[in-house]
Protein backbone atom coordinates (compact mmCIF):
# COMPACT_ATOMS: atom_id res chain seq x y z
CA UNK A 1 0.00 0.00 0.00
CA UNK A 2 1.51 3.22 -1.15
CA UNK A 3 1.94 6.24 1.85
CA UNK A 4 -0.28 8.79 2.14
CA UNK A 5 0.12 12.12 3.42
CA UNK A 6 -1.08 13.04 6.94
CA UNK A 7 -4.16 14.14 7.32
CA UNK A 8 -3.73 17.36 8.81
CA UNK A 9 -1.90 18.23 5.34
CA UNK A 10 -5.54 17.98 3.64
CA UNK A 11 -7.76 19.24 6.16
CA UNK A 12 -9.00 22.43 4.50
CA UNK A 13 -9.98 23.52 7.82
CA UNK A 14 -6.84 23.13 9.22
CA UNK A 15 -5.02 26.64 8.88
CA UNK A 16 -2.15 26.27 11.21
CA UNK A 17 -1.03 22.67 9.63
CA UNK A 18 2.09 21.80 8.67
CA UNK A 19 3.47 23.14 5.09
CA UNK A 20 6.21 20.80 4.28
CA UNK A 21 7.02 17.58 5.98
CA UNK A 22 9.82 14.78 5.39
CA UNK A 23 8.66 11.75 4.46
CA UNK A 24 10.79 9.04 5.03
CA UNK A 25 8.50 6.07 4.42
CA UNK A 26 7.70 7.31 1.20
CA UNK A 27 11.31 7.41 -0.06
CA UNK A 28 11.60 3.97 1.37
CA UNK A 29 8.46 2.81 0.01
CA UNK A 30 9.69 4.07 -3.61
CA UNK A 31 13.21 2.17 -3.41
CA UNK A 32 11.09 -0.79 -2.75
CA UNK A 33 8.48 -0.45 -5.50
CA UNK A 34 10.81 1.12 -8.33
CA UNK A 35 14.42 1.00 -7.27
CA UNK A 36 15.55 -2.51 -5.40
CA UNK A 37 16.66 -5.38 -6.79
CA UNK A 38 13.53 -7.54 -7.60
CA UNK A 39 11.26 -4.39 -6.95
CA UNK A 40 7.30 -5.24 -8.14
CA UNK A 41 7.39 -2.11 -10.35
CA UNK A 42 11.77 -2.35 -10.37
CA UNK A 43 12.56 -0.19 -13.43
CA UNK A 44 16.29 -0.39 -14.44
CA UNK A 45 15.94 3.47 -15.59
CA UNK A 46 16.08 4.43 -11.73
CA UNK A 47 19.40 2.07 -10.91
CA UNK A 48 21.71 4.68 -10.75
CA UNK A 49 19.54 5.91 -7.61
CA UNK A 50 20.64 2.97 -5.87
CA UNK A 51 23.13 4.69 -4.32
CA UNK A 52 21.56 8.13 -4.09
CA UNK A 53 20.16 10.13 -1.18
CA UNK A 54 17.03 11.09 -1.92
CA UNK A 55 14.97 13.47 0.52
CA UNK A 56 11.30 13.69 0.32
CA UNK A 57 8.38 16.45 1.18
CA UNK A 58 5.12 16.57 1.28
CA UNK A 59 3.68 20.06 1.14
CA UNK A 60 0.16 21.52 1.43
CA UNK A 61 0.66 24.42 -0.11
CA UNK A 62 -0.19 24.76 -3.50
CA UNK A 63 1.69 25.40 -6.84
CA UNK A 64 0.71 26.57 -10.23
CA UNK A 65 2.71 27.65 -13.11
CA UNK A 66 1.87 28.89 -16.70
CA UNK A 67 -1.77 28.41 -15.92
CA UNK A 68 -1.33 24.57 -14.85
CA UNK A 69 -1.71 22.87 -11.49
CA UNK A 70 2.04 21.93 -10.17
CA UNK A 71 2.07 18.53 -7.93
CA UNK A 72 5.73 17.31 -8.13
CA UNK A 73 8.80 18.62 -8.68
CA UNK A 74 12.82 17.57 -8.29
CA UNK A 75 15.49 19.61 -7.55
CA UNK A 76 18.80 19.13 -6.34
CA UNK A 77 19.35 18.86 -2.47
CA UNK A 78 21.74 21.67 -2.70
CA UNK A 79 20.42 24.78 -2.46
CA UNK A 80 20.90 27.32 -5.30
CA UNK A 81 23.01 29.84 -6.30
CA UNK A 82 22.23 32.61 -3.27
CA UNK A 83 24.16 34.83 -1.10
CA UNK A 84 26.10 33.25 1.71
CA UNK A 85 23.67 33.72 4.47
CA UNK A 86 20.66 32.64 2.64
CA UNK A 87 22.46 29.40 1.73
CA UNK A 88 23.54 28.80 5.04
CA UNK A 89 19.76 29.47 6.49
CA UNK A 90 18.32 26.73 3.14
CA UNK A 91 21.21 24.39 4.04
CA UNK A 92 20.69 24.31 7.92
CA UNK A 93 16.87 23.31 6.99
CA UNK A 94 17.49 20.92 4.85
CA UNK A 95 20.13 19.45 7.12
CA UNK A 96 17.15 19.73 10.01
CA UNK A 97 14.96 17.89 7.42
CA UNK A 98 17.16 15.12 6.12
CA UNK A 99 19.82 14.70 9.12
CA UNK A 100 22.51 15.62 5.81
CA UNK A 101 22.26 17.37 2.22
CA UNK A 102 21.06 14.70 0.35
CA UNK A 103 21.41 14.37 -3.58
CA UNK A 104 17.97 14.93 -4.53
CA UNK A 105 14.87 16.60 -2.88
CA UNK A 106 11.31 15.36 -4.54
CA UNK A 107 8.58 17.38 -3.43
CA UNK A 108 4.44 16.39 -3.56
CA UNK A 109 1.21 18.09 -3.23
CA UNK A 110 -0.25 16.23 -0.28
CA UNK A 111 -4.39 16.88 -1.41
CA UNK A 112 -3.72 15.90 -4.79
CA UNK A 113 -1.63 12.14 -3.78
CA UNK A 114 -4.74 11.94 -1.47
CA UNK A 115 -7.51 11.66 -4.18
CA UNK A 116 -5.21 10.14 -7.29
CA UNK A 117 -5.67 7.03 -8.49
CA UNK A 118 -2.42 4.70 -8.09
CA UNK A 119 -1.57 4.64 -11.61
CA UNK A 120 -1.33 8.75 -11.74
CA UNK A 121 0.63 8.57 -8.11
CA UNK A 122 2.79 5.61 -9.49
CA UNK A 123 3.45 7.97 -12.98
CA UNK A 124 4.05 11.18 -11.03
CA UNK A 125 6.34 9.53 -8.99
CA UNK A 126 8.48 7.75 -11.44
CA UNK A 127 8.18 11.39 -13.31
CA UNK A 128 10.21 13.02 -10.62
CA UNK A 129 12.29 10.16 -10.56
CA UNK A 130 13.44 10.15 -13.78
CA UNK A 131 14.86 14.14 -13.72
CA UNK A 132 17.25 12.68 -11.14
CA UNK A 133 19.91 11.28 -13.63
CA UNK A 134 23.79 11.46 -14.24
CA UNK A 135 26.18 13.85 -15.59
CA UNK A 136 27.88 12.01 -18.56
CA UNK A 137 30.73 12.08 -20.70
CA UNK A 138 31.38 13.42 -24.31
CA UNK A 139 30.74 9.22 -25.21
CA UNK A 140 27.73 9.14 -22.90
CA UNK A 141 29.21 7.24 -20.23
CA UNK A 142 28.41 8.18 -16.54
CA UNK A 143 30.76 10.11 -14.87
CA UNK A 144 31.73 9.66 -10.95
CA UNK A 145 32.98 11.59 -8.55
CA UNK A 146 36.57 11.37 -7.56
CA UNK A 147 36.36 12.28 -3.72
CA UNK A 148 33.57 9.86 -3.25
CA UNK A 149 33.91 7.19 -6.33
CA UNK A 150 29.87 7.85 -6.32
CA UNK A 151 27.93 8.63 -9.51
CA UNK A 152 27.96 12.62 -10.60
CA UNK A 153 24.50 13.33 -10.16
CA UNK A 154 22.26 16.21 -12.16
CA UNK A 155 18.60 16.83 -12.78
CA UNK A 156 18.08 16.02 -16.34
CA UNK A 157 15.11 16.79 -19.17
CA UNK A 158 12.99 14.83 -21.19
CA UNK A 159 14.22 12.29 -23.36
CA UNK A 160 11.77 13.62 -26.18
CA UNK A 161 11.14 17.83 -27.11
CA UNK A 162 10.25 18.38 -30.47
CA UNK A 163 7.42 20.67 -31.66
CA UNK A 164 4.62 18.64 -33.78
CA UNK A 165 4.59 20.75 -36.88
CA UNK A 166 8.02 19.56 -36.90
CA UNK A 167 7.25 15.88 -36.72
CA UNK A 168 4.67 16.61 -39.17
CA UNK A 169 7.15 17.71 -41.52
CA UNK A 170 9.79 16.00 -41.85
CA UNK A 171 9.07 12.52 -39.55
CA UNK A 172 9.89 11.27 -36.66
CA UNK A 173 13.37 9.73 -37.54
CA UNK A 174 14.25 13.15 -38.43
CA UNK A 175 13.04 14.58 -35.51
CA UNK A 176 14.64 12.46 -33.58
CA UNK A 177 11.48 11.61 -31.73
CA UNK A 178 11.09 7.79 -33.21
CA UNK A 179 12.00 5.77 -30.14
CA UNK A 180 9.32 7.93 -28.44
CA UNK A 181 6.34 7.19 -30.95
CA UNK A 182 7.34 3.54 -31.28
CA UNK A 183 6.51 3.43 -27.03
CA UNK A 184 3.18 5.25 -27.13
CA UNK A 185 2.41 2.44 -29.86
CA UNK A 186 3.47 -0.40 -27.92
CA UNK A 187 0.89 0.31 -24.97
CA UNK A 188 1.40 1.16 -21.37
CA UNK A 189 3.69 -1.91 -19.52
CA UNK A 190 2.02 -0.93 -16.30
CA UNK A 191 -1.58 0.17 -16.68
CA UNK A 192 -3.15 3.42 -18.02
CA UNK A 193 -2.86 6.78 -16.48
CA UNK A 194 -5.05 9.43 -17.15
CA UNK A 195 -1.98 12.41 -15.79
CA UNK A 196 -3.60 15.90 -15.37
CA UNK A 197 -1.32 17.20 -13.66
CA UNK A 198 2.50 19.57 -14.33
CA UNK A 199 5.51 18.91 -13.05
CA UNK A 200 7.62 21.72 -11.52
CA UNK A 201 10.66 21.19 -13.47
CA UNK A 202 8.76 20.85 -16.72
CA UNK A 203 6.77 23.64 -16.26
CA UNK A 204 9.74 25.85 -16.36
Amino acid sequence: MRPTPPPAMTDPENFEGPTFLPAPELETWMRSIFIEEGAPLQNDDHFHLRFAQIGVLWTSIENGRQGRRVVGQAERGEPAAMGKWARARAELQVAQWFGDIPDFILTFDASYASICSDAQWCSLVEHEMSHCGVERDAFGAPKFRKSTGLPAYTLRGHDVEEFVGVVLRYGAAAAGVQAMIDAAADGPTIAQADIDFACGNCAR
